[in-house]
C-alpha cells in the first residue's frame, strides 16, 4: 500500500491574528509547527511521499523546517480554497494508491494514528481519525434560537488525517467540479460521491492550531514530551 501524505498548509491564518504569518511556522517547544507535524509523517512506516500545500510565500520556509525529512517530498502552491490546494496535491502523488489528507496545522498527529487510520483506509476504501463530541451540539435557525438538539452519542469532531483511495478521491473530485460544488471537509467530499467513510478512533491531543488560544494549549502540550 503506497500512500502519499498531503499536508495542507495554504490557509491564510486570518484567525490566528498574525499579521500575514503562517501559523504552520509558528513555533512550539522551540520548532515550527510543520516540523513536528512532518516529524510524524516522516516516521510512519505507511507514509511513501510528502506533498506540502501551501502560500508560494511561505516556500523558502518550508524548505529550512523540512530539511530534516529523508522521504521525497515536494512543495506546491494552493488553491483558492481547501478543496482546490488538496487536488493540487493530489495531482503530485504519482503511483500512490492511497492518499492521506492533514491539516499542517495539526502537530500532535503520532505516526502511530497515521499507521491505523491508513490501515483503516485500506480496509474501507476511506477512513478519517474522529473523537466523541465533548459538549452538547445545538442547531441554530436563522433567528438565532435552536432548532434542533442532536443525540451527542452519535457525533463525532472530524480530525485529519483522512485517507483515501486515491481513484476514489478523484472519481468523487470530478463529481464535484462537474456539480460546480466546494467542500471544506475532504471526507464531504466522498460522502457526496455517494462513498461511505469509516471513523478510525482518535485523539484529544491531535489539535488544530487556528486561533491564539490554541498556541496555549500546544505550548502545554509540547512542555509534556
Amino acid at each position: 500500500m503506497k500512500t502519499a501524505a498531503i499536508l495542507v498548509a495554504a490557509g491564510s491564518s486570518a484567525r490566528m491574528k498574525s499579521g500575514g504569518a503562517s501559523k504552520t511556522m509558528m513555533e512550539i517547544g522551540g520548532e515550527p509547527v510543520l516540523s513536528r507535524t512532518l516529524r510524524a509523517f516522516e516516521n510512519a512506516a505507511c507514509i511513501s511521499k510528502i506533498v506540502i500545500v501551501a502560500r508560494a510565500c511561505d516556500f523558502d520556509a518550508i524548505q529550512k523546517a523540512s530539511a530534516f525529512v529523508t522521504k521525497p517530498l515536494t512543495i506546491t502552491e494552493g488553491g483558492k480554497e481547501r478543496q482546490d490546494s488538496v487536488s493540487n496535491g493530489a495531482a503530485l502523488c504519482g503511483d500512490a494508491e492511497y492518499i492521506a489528507v492533514h491539516d499542517a496545522a495539526r502537530p500532535f498527529i503520532t505516526p502511530e494514528e497515521i499507521e491505523t487510520v491508513c490501515a483503516d483506509a485500506e480496509k474501507y476504501g476511506a477512513a478519517t481519525l474522529a473523537v466523541p463530541v465533548k459538549d452538547t451540539i445545538k442547531v441554530a435557525a436563522a433567528d438565532g434560537t435552536v432548532c434542533a438538539t442532536p443525540e451527542r452519542s452519535t457525533l463525532r469532531a472530524i480530525q485529519t488525517p483522512q485517507v483515501f483511495r486515491l481513484s476514489l478521491y478523484k472519481e468523487a473530485l470530478c463529481l464535484a467540479k462537474n456539480a460546480g460544488k466546494q467542500y471544506t471537509d475532504d471526507c464531504q467530499l466522498i460522502e457526496a460521491a455517494g462513498g461511505k467513510v469509516y471513523l478510525t478512533p482518535g485523539d484529544y491531543k491531535n489539535i488544530k492550531i487556528t486561533t491564539p488560544e490554541d498556541l496555549l494549549v500546544a505550548e502545554a502540550f509540547a512542555a509534556e514530551k
